[in-house]
């Protein structure tokens, strides 16, 4: 029977339709995508040797041993959503706001070659991607005019990517986008009645129930959410209560590498190198330690499509079993 499941972080209700329900590899491609690519393409912008092309943008270059070279860079977006010079102003004409559009807008370039996905990288080179996000986070956050910072990175056609090279995006906007101010706001109400962190909660939760458990480390657990809204949506929970990224330690960077590498390369292999998206979500930068916000990432495959449903109520309907996707991905095997 059909049933509807709450999730207390989102306050979203998510239809969980047994009657059309899936099995967890009914969301496998028919063909594997896994076009063999070159290490280098000449027209690449991110390519090594190709820096030219990125112009003087770059604003981060984590040297490789010998300093010749490259293991992560972080330019500016060639496209920017928003505009690094300027000063914030908030316009109010009767119902009609607007706000300048300034803040920042960059790619991060994850590796010098071309024909790697996350999945496939070594850990230390996921690590290093890790670090440049703190780096660039701590940065950022000391622009007064900066509210909120989210990191993403879409992967293939179908998450609305254009470039292949292994790269992700950092935007640092000049107000909290108002379903974070939201979900800020339900875990300050949780906090105010039960006096524990909803997030914390969730994960002791979860680790209990052990069933959509799909992989743990020493800092980090990463599974699937009791009422998640899509097929193999996952969470990776810091252990450790902490609110923002960039008070991770160098520690949990490695811990951390480890964990999603692994994630994503049960969703590359278990699923056939699905399309996806991922978001690592902080507490607005006015603020930093609280007791009631637990910074996270959340990875989004794109295996299914919101139709005319979603748009019109605002709900989701996932036709694939939380229990029975996060078992799938467990029992991925992947090579060390």
């Amino acid at each position: 029977m059909t049933e509807l499941r709450q999730n207390l972080i989102t306050r979203d209700w998510v239809i969980i339709a047994t009657e059309r329900a899936k099995r967890p590899d009914q969301f496998t491609k028919a063909e594997a995508r896994r076009t063999k690519l070159p290490p280098y393409q000449a027209d690449c912008p991110f390519c090594l040797g190709n820096e030219h092309l990125t112009g003087t943008s770059e604003t981060l270059r984590l040297h490789d041993g010998d300093g010749t070279g490259w293991k992560v860079r972080v330019v500016g977006n060639k496209y920017p959503a928003l505009a690094a010079t300027g000063e914030r102003v908030r316009c109010m004409k009767g119902n009609f706001r607007s706000l300048s559009g300034v803040g920042f807008h960059e790619v991060v370039i994850e590796h010098p070659r071309h024909n790697l996905t996350t999945a496939l990288m070594k850990v230390e080179d996921v690590a290093n991607i890790l670090r440049v996000y703190k780096k660039r986070y701590l940065d950022l956050r000391k622009d007064p005019r900066v509210e909120t910072i989210i990191i993403f990175k879409n992967h293939g056609r179908g998450a609305g990517t254009s470039l292949e090279h292994p790269h992700s995006q950092i935007a640092a906007l000049p107000i909290v986008p108002y379903q974070w101010r939201d979900r800020t706001e339900e875990a300050i109400r949780h906090y105010d009645d039960t006096g524990e962190c909803i997030f914390c909660r969730t994960l002791a939760e979860e680790l209990q129930a052990k069933e959509r458990i799909v992989w743990e480390t020493q800092h980090f657990v990463s599974f699937i959410p009791y009422a998640a809204l899509s097929p193999f949506h996952l969470w990776i929970f810091p252990r450790r209560h902490a609110s923002s990224l960039d008070e991770i330690t160098e520690e949990e960077i490695t811990d951390l590498a480890k964990n999603l590498k692994t994630v994503l390369g049960k969703l590359y292999f278990g699923l056939h190198n699905p399309d996806f998206n991922y978001t690592i979500r902080s507490i607005p930068t006015s603020e930093q330690r609280t007791d009631y916000f637990h910074w996270y990432i959340a990875i989004i495959p794109r295996v299914s499509l919101a139709a005319g449903f979603e748009l019109g109520s605002g709900m989701y309907i996932n036709t694939a079993l939380p229990e029975e996707s996060a078992a799938f991905l467990r029992n991925i095997k992947l090579l060390r």
